[in-house]
């Protein structure tokens, strides 16, 4: 499945001929990415008939409700820029909604040519020290740093709204202009915002998928027992606090507090998770 408007799907056939498909049923939880079965209808549409198992669901949620990303991804591309000012807290819950689908996760900073990259780069430092690539671009100018890190991959692109990700797309792919046309005719969706996830071949084994700018990345999904884990500096000092069932809050003997004020665990980040730990006390409303 390769992209959605509300229950109207764009499925993409083996031989590379769409489809426009709706789902059998008043309730669909497609996402971009999804392998599905589907039967032809007419001609250029079809139904969808039965959805694979996925490998990995890339989702946010809040209290209230979920929102798809991508389906079977293995690579989260976080895209970043000096402008406008990228959020570091929306940056840790990205990485941490990829360590929980254990899927691996590349940090773009892109318009790397502004006079603040420098600076941006500085803050992204930490990051480089807990393992994550961070690999500084200039889209506009060329991509070629970033096409080998696709390879062999299905990669999603998110981060914030004016980071440049449609930018990065263009740039790998000219052809998607076109693509993302005929995707609006398809859907009869007008003039065309990425409002929608979107997949493109980047070649035979390797796929990209464009996903809406985001200003916040709920993950109420995620339990407060799995969400340490998600903190990838985290590990070697889970399971040493005085009791089992700390949640790292503000117990007595928390092995991750004491961490942090030995300058082995990053206060902010520390802070970052205890806010998400926080939220996934509360139960879900969907």
């Amino acid at each position: 499945m390769v992209a959605a408007h509300g229950r109207q799907y764009l499925v993409e056939l083996q031989d590379a001929q769409i489809l426009s498909c709706f789902p059998r049923g008043k309730k669909s939880t497609l996402a971009c990415g999804d392998r599905v079965a589907v039967l032809r209808t007419a001609p250029g549409q079809g139904v969808v008939e039965a959805t694979d198992p996925r490998r990995t669901l890339l989702f946010r949620s809040d209290a209230y409700r979920q929102k798809l990303i991508a389906a079977n991804a293995d690579q989260m591309i976080v895209v970043l820029a000096a402008a406008p000012s990228f959020y570091e807290e929306l940056l840790d819950r990205c990485l941490a909604a990829a360590a929980h689908q254990q899927i691996r996760a590349l940090i773009v900073l892109n318009k790397f040519d502004l006079p603040a990259s420098a600076a941006a780069m500085a803050r992204l430092r930490l990051y480089a020290t807990l393992g994550y690539e961070v690999l500084p671009l200039v889209a506009r100018e060329g991509v070629q740093a970033l096409r080998p890190k696709l390879t062999g991959h299905t990669s999603v692109l998110v981060g914030q709204s004016g980071m440049g990700k449609s930018t990065i797309v263009n740039a790998l792919l000219p052809e998607a202009r076109a693509a993302i046309g005929d995707i609006s005719i398809a859907l009869d969706s007008g003039r065309h915002t990425t409002t929608n996830a979107r997949l493109y071949r980047v070649d035979a084994d390797s796929a990209l998928i464009d996903s809406p700018g985001m200003q916040e990345f709920g993950l109420h999904h995620v339990t407060l027992q799995e969400l340490p884990h998600c903190f990838v500096e985290f590990g070697p000092w889970l399971g040493q606090c005085r009791f089992n069932d700390c949640r790292h809050l503000s117990e007595p003997g928390c092995a991750l507090q004491a961490a942090q004020e030995r300058g082995d665990i990053d206060a902010r980040r520390l802070a970052v998770y205890r806010k998400l730990a926080v939220d996934a006390q509360r139960k879900p409303r969907y």
